[in-house]
């Protein structure tokens, strides 16, 4: 099958590269920077230049494709959803204009509740399952919430909160379930939505265990062989809290914000309908042996590393963030919040 991947140089599609081709497909990505550094699978893919926001680009490499992964989204910035909304649509048109057979697209969970109240993180996401679905196209969405994997920028917000505060303070309306999934399990479940037979349709998607938010930073704080005590506090603002975990991790602070955002509800798979997907031999990771693997040391050769572990092409950001001082970025953390004088 010819396979186009969208966003290829991200966090997931460059994972999901490798185990397309693997599994016998032909493989087409896009890069909007063809000047920095290729990924260490390029030469075994057709890349073409595409900005999502040029519909003649992305026309174009949409041509001749059987099926199209979107693994394109914002994430922070006054004009994310506009920008995703544009983006989205560009990609409709090229699926429509060269009869493109299926489309996957990587979501979000979605809480059940009144859609006022569902961040804009959220509704921009499901806005685009929307646009993508109004196509001749079989789309098949997956929706996910925490994804655990050295690289995964939830992942990587709970690593860094965990190590840098010696006292981890939980807001008290951060008390919500979640159902974190290794990046494993979603690669097997992307690979095999190429498969998925019936209609357009989304999968909730979600690992073997839920837990509150607290559990889950304690679980980690645990794994790594912290102590850090936990206290819950009332009446923290989600703005503040949001800025807060922002400044302190390395993790662009936009995206941070955008994320906190959507912590006041459940965020847990409404069905295991998802597992139809995998292959017979596949197993659900367990949170314990995702930290695992996800704290796992870099091996010298990508092509032999573990998809949950750190790969070449990880944001400066991944692996636990640059070298600073701990004590350093918690005082740079806590002037951030403070109101100027």
């Amino acid at each position: 099958m010819k396979i186009l991947v969208t966003g290829a140089t991200g966090y997931v599609g460059g994972r999901l590269v490798p185990v397309l081709l693997d599994r016998g497909h032909d493989v087409r990505t896009t890069t909007s920077s063809p000047d920095r550094e290729q990924p260490w699978w390029a030469d075994r893919v057709e890349t073409v230049v595409m900005d999502a926001l040029d519909p003649q680009q992305v026309a174009d490499a949409c041509e001749g494709v059987d099926a199209v992964y979107y693994l394109i989204h914002g994430m922070g910035g006054e004009d994310f959803a506009r920008t995703d909304r544009e983006a989205a649509t560009n990609m409709a048109d090229a699926v429509r204009r060269h009869d493109v057979g299926r489309v996957v697209y990587l979501s979000g969970l979605v809480p059940e509740v009144d859609d006022e109240e569902l961040s804009a993180h959220i509704t921009s996401r499901r806005e685009v399952e929307r646009i993508l679905s109004d196509t001749p196209a079989t789309v098949v969405v997956l929706r996910a919430a925490v994804l655990v994997g050295s690289g995964s920028t939830s992942f990587e917000i709970i690593r860094q909160v965990s190590e840098r505060l010696p006292v981890h303070t939980v807001p008290t309306w951060m008390d919500s379930l979640v159902q974190p999934i290794a990046v494993v399990d979603v690669l097997e479940a992307l690979a095999g939505a190429l498969d998925h037979e019936g209609p357009s349709r989304h999968y909730d998607v979600g690992g073997p265990e839920q837990l509150r938010y607290g559990a889950l930073i304690e679980q980690y704080t645990k794994h790594a062989g912290l102590e850090r005590p936990q206290v819950e506090v009332p009446l923290l603002p989600t703005a503040l809290v949001g800025q807060l975990v922002g400044s302190l991790t390395d993790v662009p602070q936009l995206t941070v914000e955008a994320l906190v955002e959507s912590l006041h509800h459940d965020m847990v798979a409404a069905d295991d309908d998802f597992l139809r997907l995998l292959s017979d031999s596949h197993r659900l990771v367990g949170l314990e042996e995702a930290f695992r693997r996800a704290l796992a040391e870099p091996v010298s050769s990508p092509e032999d590393a573990d998809p949950m572990g750190p790969m070449p092409q990880d944001p400066v950001w991944a692996s636990g963030g640059d070298e600073r001082p701990v004590a350093a970025k918690v005082a740079d953390a806590v002037k951030d919040v403070l109101p100027r004088p």
